[in-house]
């Protein structure tokens, strides 16, 4: 069951939450957006390998800045993406000489990612529904 915390403690929740949505300053704390979080990851390295930093960016600049992943609930997603073989990962030098680890969707991550669209497809629209109350 997800729990949600409104209001504007937002310093506080953006600490502790794995996404943020920033809009509303609504935040979630459950297996919804965890389980959205690695969708988004999965959605970004289908654009093309990439970086921990380089993944939340890019969340945060494909949302418009409505979305913020924290490095403690992106990495874990990563590491939880790899270990079910939808990610994989190798260090590279990056521009400043440095060690850098980048991930790469495999084959069975572009098959997830179809399946987890459609599911969050219909999720979406399911809770529309209801909201609207219809």
């Amino acid at each position: 069951m997800t729990s949600w915390s409104l209001g504007c403690s937002c310093p506080v929740a953006r600490a502790y939450s794995p996404l943020v949505i920033r809009e509303k300053c609504l935040v979630a704390k459950t297996d919804l957006l965890q389980g959205t979080l690695d969708v988004l990851v999965l959605k970004i390295l289908a654009l093309g390998p990439n970086h921990g930093w380089g993944i939340s960016t890019r969340i945060r600049q494909m949302s418009k800045e409505g979305l913020t992943a924290s490095q403690g609930s992106l990495y874990p997603s990563l590491h939880r993406l790899e270990l079910q073989g939808y990610v994989v990962s190798e260090m590279v030098p990056s521009e400043n000489n440095r060690r850098a680890r980048v991930y790469r969707l495999t084959p069975a991550g572009r098959r997830q990612l179809v399946s987890e669209t459609e599911n969050f497809e219909q999720f979406v629209l399911s809770a529309k529904r209801i909201l609207q109350g219809a």
